[in-house]
């Protein structure tokens, strides 16, 4: 068996001791998972390629590209960068594998065609993509603005994205792109099936720089795999030999940022996987069971803790020289919070979402959560998606400065970041506000407050997308990130005494109503240990306090009119632990009201109103969240 999670002190106390020296930067133009190259190869040595266009200067180039047990996701796995000049031609050639499995006619690979700019950078642009498969419109095998669908032949043509067929694509595969001509030729054969792209007008330069006319090329698996062969052009990074490779790094991925108390090691780590850099700047996907891991000092007591993994096998899986070590810090918790994503960042784009929250004309909701991200891309962070209340999307945003659908076009945004890559480093466990406003005169805002981990605060705000004011609400998503709703006032074992613990506190704007959810828990001793509300002034001196249970007080609390409580007051206090409220709190410039929606553990709504405080000074009137034998986790 090959997973070892118990390691000898002498090798942990080497490792240890290694942890200042290794590192892993980059690395992250390919995966490869230790092909069979012998056996890839057999075919070509053998000389299988007789009746083949014969091909000249070709050089070794020996890696995989994607799971050899066909898992890779779409953008989850890519070749090297290609960069072919103008007037130049490229040959590749792989064995490509196809899903026996799962014979879905996408499920085989796209060649992008970009300008010369590595992926992310700020100049980054793609002439479009070309996959393998062939679907006529409405189909989608290739795309992008500057390719023109109408240009492709092929001789296998799919109507559906289920059609028999797809295994014709494996095997073997030619590729060229072809730039002799002053256009843009491409070639994807495999013997028996062929696809060719002819564009015989010149091709546009996507490079800030004019007098650069390079372009670049890479591949990208879905739910199959690469092993590549040869190429006619050195790759950026050079070519992969087959000759065996000794590890020189090792990237952990997918490490959770929390792990609860009393969880095993195995039960913590099963689905991390770790990124080993090899000599020859050749890189592997690890997983788990390939690992020898410990938790440093243990997992037994709670606060930070650090992870640390050795690989100790060579490219081709023999003995390596040396192990390689690499580490992730994380923290041992005796109690998870609601969280939208899997913990460890896999939870891909719209894999998992937050329940639905209706924003009312004039009412903007507030939410607090920590965002955790992968840190692969901007984008895998927060999105909060604005819809009807039948799902019907006006528009998607994201953190970074992006977005989408029929609404988003009327927005302004922000302007984004001045330095993305400082702002994506200091999103890995930022606390995030968020502010969706509903203007009441069909236009909503969403603003974003982020401070990083780095002690920044970013700002991010999406202003004027076209809604239906009656017809308003607004969830999140996420994509290679997740979200901890972890904002808590008191102990969580309600310990704390009244007045012991305050949350931050929130203006609210003159004609506005700012509203927030959270979940209630309580000791259950008495009707007052709830939640309360503290109404005041920027200096915080207070117009009222106003409990969860008809009660209150004040210099402006004796104008108000309560709701007068609950029928059954024994039934209300047992059903408010774990209840999940939503307050409101409204600015009428003069007079404020609060109202207390409190969704009971038995499923029971329950309301407790405050309306007409007064006398309040409209344009200095917020609010604050205090408890009294109880606690409340913000949602």
């Amino acid at each position: 068996m090959k997973y070892l999670n118990k390691l000898a002190s002498i090798f942990f106390a080497a490792a240890l001791g290694m942890l200042t020296l290794t590192s892993c930067e980059g690395g992250d133009l390919f995966n490869v998972n230790a092909p069979d190259w012998l056996s890839e190869m057999a075919g070509k040595e053998s000389g299988e390629e007789s009746g083949e266009e014969e091909l000249t200067g070709m050089m070794e180039d020996v890696y995989t590209v994607g799971a050899t047990d066909y898992s890779t996701g779409w953008w989850a796995a890519f070749s090297k960068y290609y960069v072919i000049p103008e007037a130049t031609k490229w040959v590749a050639q792989f064995n490509l594998s196809i899903n026996p499995s799962a014979p879905n006619t996408y499920k085989n690979f796209a060649l992008i065609i970009t300008n010369d700019e590595d992926r992310g950078a700020a100049g980054y642009q793609e002439y479009g993509a070309i996959r393998f498969d062939h679907q006529p419109d409405p189909g989608n095998s290739e795309w992008g603005n500057y390719i023109d669908r109408s240009l492709v032949e092929s001789t296998l043509t799919f109507s559906t994205d289920t059609d028999e067929g797809v295994q014709k694509l494996g095997g073997k595969v030619t590729l060229t792109i072809d730039r002799t001509e002053g256009g843009l030729i491409v070639k994807i054969t495999n013997g028996t099936v062929t696809k060719i792209y002819k564009q015989t007008s010149a091709l546009a330069n996507l490079n800030a720089d004019a007098s650069n006319t390079n372009i670049r090329a890479f591949l990208v698996p879905e739910g199959s795999y690469i092993n590549w062969l040869s190429t006619n052009i050195e790759p950026i990074g050079g070519c992969t030999s087959k000759e065996d490779k000794q590890p020189v790094a090792l990237k952990l991925n997918g490490v959770p940022k929390k792990v609860l108390q009393g969880t095993s090691i195995e039960e913590a780590f099963a689905n991390i996987t770790a990124t080993v850099q090899f000599e020859q700047e050749v890189s592997a996907t690890v997983k788990f069971e390939d690992l020898a891991v410990q938790a440093i000092p243990d997992l037994l007591s709670l606060g930070k803790k650090t992870l640390v993994a050795a690989y100790a096998k060579t490219f081709k899986g023999e003995a390596a020289a040396t192990p390689v070590i690499g580490t992730a810090e994380f923290e041992v918790v005796d109690k998870m919070y609601t969280c939208i994503g899997a913990t460890d960042n896999s939870t891909p784009f719209w894999g998992a979402h937050s329940d639905a929250i209706q924003v009312k004309a004039g009412e903007t909701f507030v939410s607090k959560f920590t965002n955790y991200t992968s840190g692969n891309s901007n984008w895998c962070n927060f999105c909060i998606v604005l819809t009807r209340a039948d799902n019907t999307e006006y528009a998607v945003v994201r953190a970074d400065n992006y977005g989408w659908g029929d609404s988003y076009a009327s927005c302004t945004p922000s302007g984004g970041q001045s330095d993305w890559a400082a702002w994506l480093a200091a999103m890995d466990g930022a606390k995030v506000t968020t502010f969706v406003t509903n203007n009441g005169n069909g236009t909503a805002d969403v603003k974003t407050v982020m401070v990083g981990n780095d002690g920044n605060t970013y700002y991010q705000d999406y202003i004027g997308m076209a809604i239906n004011s009656d017809d308003f609400w607004f969830h999140f998503t996420v994509d290679g990130c997740h979200l901890e709703f972890d904002d808590v006032v008191g102990a969580d074992d309600n310990s704390t005494a009244f007045w012991g613990a305050h949350s931050e506190m929130f203006k609210v704007p003159v004609g506005q109503t700012y509203t927030q959810r959270f979940r209630n828990f309580s000791n259950l001793q008495n009707n007052w240990n709830n939640f309360c509300v503290v109404l005041t002034r920027a200096d915080n001196t207070e117009y009222a306090v106003v409990r969860a249970d008809n009660y209150g007080w004040g210099d402006s609390y004796a104008a108000c009119t309560p709701s007068g409580g609950q029928p059954d007051w024994g039934a209300w206090l047992a059903a408010m632990d774990n209840a999940m409220v939503t307050v409101s709190v409204t600015n009428n410039n003069g007079t404020a009201d609060v109202k207390c929606v409190m969704v009971g553990n038995n499923g029971v709504t329950y309301n407790q109103d405050y309306i007409g405080i007064s006398p309040i000074d409209g344009n200095d009137l917020y609010f604050r969240f205090t408890v009294d034998g109880s606690h409340i986790v913000f949602e």
